[in-house]
């Protein structure tokens, strides 16, 4: 049986789009406890991108069939068939985890299957005796790549050669210009003073560990009676922290670190003959330990605690100097010491207490009609997070200090004691905090569903399903948000060779005004199992082949999470004035407000007509299975905030929002299993599956006079822009005969880019900023995963890669004047025109643009995602039988281990920190993994 929306299918009378998981091959996936990073790659059509290894903070961003909206794009997550967050569930308790693509499977969800959708399925208990499994993994991480930068030395060097090369245009320059024997303290000081005046700092060796440890352990029991079944789980979890963590002489050690407990108990009770209660409990604490007051992108409480390791240069200061005392930049106070930052940062423990509950009760209806069925579902969710407990140490001085590299004179930042006078005394001056619990997070589902599935005649296979559910949340005081769903689908199967399908779905959401809240969403699909005519039975190679079809509409109520777009919204300005003006005017009691923003009546859901055609095939007994798809998505009535929209300023107000876009996207996906047993101890498999995806937008409200490469329309959801160049001046000549920029042309150098005037205007501008490249997301991702068995032994290897993706990450050497220098490549010169990059610059300043597009990476990489070797020891072995044990298997498993890419670190995307990709975030990381599992 496959899963689907709301009930599960035999595979022969599937026609939609829809890939299955289960929760073993999740389990292997390196000590991973995200499930949106352990899925990656083993389920077509799913695309990740992950961002940064906070602890418990690791979860990637998730699109099927790629980013199709500007809106949010993400996939519904159901668990247990509740909406629910995907880390509320650990990866041991997991069954199955399906992914709906198309709209047969997913128009039954309505207005919130436009972006696809998760099935997470939990574990059940069987009828037989008690099975207990226990699981330990323990876990290295190390970072996985960050930025790689010159030391003090090369960086000096390099600035060198760049004064050298601008003095004709900035002669100031030459006063920076240090003789080789300055530069030579910097890679080898004779002693602790001129260490202390020439620093050379590896920031990265300074702030990160060489490894940290996790660690995971699970037991689960699970089996059953006549009477109930029943699975129990227990799972802790303790993910270690990368950075290095200095001495504060505070009495308290801080950094980052998560720790969490999950608890899960599934139970089956076969009350009646026909009568099964059903209950799911589940409960999860989880204790994040930060800084006091962390945010990832706040420049304070975030980014300064790790900036160091992308732009502090290596010269500024030592992080900490023997007295004691903490390194600063007197010249430039805006560097950062993340040495110090994150060693008196304090403590904050963010704890959050999840607690989800399902009461289902199913009726076989089996007197009244043969394969009738009713359930009913009550669920209730509530989630509170307490904030701000720990120690709060913010902005209790500490002694800095400072040497000057060109007199050695040494400064230090607090210089004597505010209050006596005397020499600087660090006192202990944090405070506690017993914490607060903000907003709860509170849910109530429930559903009543029927389902009718009878054989007539021995081919004529029919089912139905109704249903109807509610559902509302709120957190905090806020007004709840409710959805309404009425849903039904119907098929019908000949033989088990052709099938036809049809569901609706009639939805309500509270996001829009009265008239336009229900929709109608529907789609309908057809499946020919080919392999079962009578003219396909001489090709004896073909066990199985099926061509499925669908078509149908879906919606997305989801428009950024606002609410109230559809009347006007007010605010309280002041009350009006009585009296005399000025300060002393008396206030009236008449209140008055102003108008903040436009309403609009007729806005709508997000509609997406979507199209699919497949072939299921299995190939020569078992040996080869395979899919291939080919879909079409059409998006229209985009929602377009009132600020994107192109509205004339005589308007006099922000225009409305309104549902204007629209997006044509398509692409294909193919999976591919083979499978050889050579005997009964020994396989062999391969699995391989890829996608691609593009999309074009059609329309998003472009100004009609713009010219067609600055509309919108045309390009794909995201589109990457860039200046772009066509080759170096290599000479003055060349230079001199270049379209001149629109600023600064004067700091013009040879060794520059020369920058195309796309629009053949005469100038370099902002209107020669034109598409390039890709977008951030993907349109091709690959797997192949290869692994073998024999007799106990197993091992596997997973390569996961993805092409066709643009991104910019802006690591510019020796900006702003601040001796940092990023390993770019081979940087032009006179006598080297061929040069990767061109030189950086000191003291001139050319206008932004200058650089073209070399911060604009091809975002392709390919990892080894993961590997595995194992070993499982049997009843064969005598100590197995002696412990009365089934059996113990021992893995030795990685994640994310190798990387080939063009990027500088190994993040994906930039939605952690400030979304800034130069200002760094919490480094990703890759895992080595020592486990095993007992089962009795």
């Amino acid at each position: 049986m496959v899963v689907v929306g709301y009930g599960s299918q035999k595979k022969e009378s599937v026609v939609a789009a829809i890939s299955q998981t289960t929760g073993a091959v999740l389990e292997r996936a390196g000590g991973v406890s995200s499930i949106g990073a352990a899925l990656t790659g083993n389920v077509p059509g799913l695309i990740t991108t992950s961002s940064t290894g906070l602890p418990g903070e690791e979860d990637p961003n998730i699109v099927i069939r790629g980013n199709n909206s500007w809106n949010n794009s993400s996939p519904l997550i159901l668990v247990d068939g509740v909406e629910r967050p995907m880390n509320s569930v650990d990866i041991n308790s997991v069954a199955t985890v399906t992914v709906l693509k198309d709209a047969s499977a997913t128009a039954v969800f309505g207005s919130r299957g436009a972006n696809g959708v998760i099935l997470i399925t939990t574990k059940r208990g069987q009828l037989g005796k008690a099975a207990i499994s226990a699981r330990v993994n323990t876990i290295m991480k190390q970072p996985s790549k960050l930025p790689q930068k010159y030391d003090s030395y090369n960086t000096l060097k390099l600035r060198n050669q760049v004064i050298e090369n601008e003095l004709n245009v900035t002669p100031d320059s030459w006063n920076k210009y240090l003789p080789q024997a300055i530069l030579d303290k910097y890679r080898n000081p004779i002693n602790e003073q001129d260490k202390e005046r020439y620093p050379n700092v590896d920031w990265n060796d300074v702030l990160f560990k060489d490894y940290t440890m996790s660690q995971n352990a699970s037991v689960d029991i699970s089996g059953g009676t006549k009477f109930v079944k029943y699975f129990a789980n227990v799972d802790y979890l303790h993910e270690g922290d990368i950075f290095k963590v200095y001495d504060n002489g505070r009495g308290y050690k801080p950094g980052f670190g998560f720790n969490r407990i999950n608890v899960r108990s599934n139970l089956d009770f076969q009350l009646t003959p026909t009568t099964i209660f059903k209950t799911n409990l589940s409960g999860s604490y989880g204790v994040q330990k930060t800084p006091w007051n962390f945010s990832q992108s706040d420049y304070v409480t975030g980014l300064t605690l790790w900036l160091s390791a992308y732009s502090t240069p290596p010269d500024a200061f030592l992080p900490i100097y023997p007295d004691g005392s903490w390194g600063f930049s007197l010249p430039n106070s805006g560097l950062a010491n993340s040495a110090l930052n994150i060693s008196v940062g304090g403590i904050q423990q963010i704890t959050t207490a999840r607690m989800t509950t399902d009461f289902i009760l199913d009726q076989d209806l089996r007197m009244i009609t043969k394969g009738l069925k009713v359930s009913g579902t009550v669920s209730l969710d509530n989630t509170f997070i307490e904030n701000n407990r720990g120690i709060n140490d913010l902005y209790n001085g500490v002694q800095m200090k400072y040497v000057d590299p060109e007199t050695g004179a040494v400064t230090y930042k607090q210089a004597y004691d505010g209050v006596t006078d005397f020499d600087f005394q660090q006192g202990i001056n944090w405070s506690t905090s017993a914490g607060n619990v903000g907003s709860n997070y509170r849910r109530i589902f429930y559903q009543l569903q029927l389902n009718y599935s009878r054989t007539f005649a021995r081919d004529h296979y029919f089912t139905a399903m109704g249903l109807m559910n509610r559902n509302q949340y709120a957190t905090g005081s806020e007004v709840p948000h409710s959805r309404e769903d009425w849903v039904f689908r119907t098929t019908y199967s000949y033989k088990n060779k052709y099938t036809i399908e049809y569901n609706g779905a009639y939805n309500g959401s509270e996001q829009f005004a009265k008239g336009s809240r229900f929709a109608y969403f529907s789609s309908g699909g057809v499946n020919w199992v080919v392999s079962k005519e009578k003219f396909m039975q001489s090709l004896d190679f073909i066990d199985v082949l099926k061509i499925r079809a669908s078509v149908g509409q879906t919606g997305n109520d989801n428009i950024n999470n606002l609410r109230w777009l559809y009347q006007d919204q007010w605010a309280h300005t002041g009350n009006a004035l009585l009296g005399t003006s000025g300060v002393d005017a008396e206030p009236s009691t008449y209140t008055w407000y102003s108008l903040t923003s436009l309403g609009n009546a007729k806005i709508q859901w997000e509609q997406s007509f979507k199209s699919n055609i497949g072939v299921d095939f299995e190939l020569f007994h078992g040996l080869l299975k395979g899919k291939f798809d080919y879909f079409e998505d059409k998006r229209t009535k985009i929602f377009i905030a009132g600020s994107n929209r192109s509205v004339p300023s005589y308007f006099g107000f922000s225009a409305p929002a309104a549902n204007l876009g629209k997006v044509n996207a398509k692409g294909y996906e193919l999976e591919l299993h083979l499978n050889k047993s050579f005997n009964d101890a020994f396989r062999v498999y391969i699995d391989f599956n890829m996608s691609h995806t593009v999309n074009k937008v059609i329309e998003e409200d472009d100004a009609e006079l713009l010219p067609d490469y600055q509309k919108k329309a045309g390009k794909s959801v995201g589109q990457a822009y860039s200046y772009v160049s066509a080759g170096y001046y290599n000479t003055w000549d060349e230079l001199y005969e270049s379209t001149p920029y629109n600023t600064n042309d004067v700091n013009k150098l040879p060794g520059d880019y020369n920058i195309i005037d796309y629009n053949a205007d005469g100038v370099i501008d902002q209107n020669d900023n034109i598409p390039y490249g890709y977008t951030g997301w993907p349109q091709n991702t690959y797997n192949t995963t290869v692994g073998f068995d024999w007799k106990g032994f197993s091992a596997f290897v997973q390569f996961y890669g993805v092409t066709n993706v643009t991104r910019q990450v802006v690591f510019g050497s020796l900006v702003g004047q601040v001796d940092i220098a990023y390993e770019e490549g081979n940087y032009w010169s006179k006598t080297a025109t061929a040069g990767t990059v061109p030189l950086p610059r000191w003291l001139s300043t050319p206008p932004d643009y200058y650089r073209a597009d070399q911060y604009m990476y091809d975002g392709s990489y390919l990892r080894l995602k993961n590997a595995e070797i194992a070993y499982t020891f049997g009843k064969t072995w005598n100590f197995i039988k002696k412990a009365g044990l089934e059996n113990i298997r021992v893995y030795l498993n990685g994640d994310n281990l190798l990387l080939w890419t063009k990027m500088p670190d190994d993040r994906e995307s930039n939605f952690a920190g400030s979304g800034w990709a130069s200002q760094g975030a919490y480094p990703t990381l890759k895992r080595y993994n020592l486990g095993f599992n007992i089962t009795f």
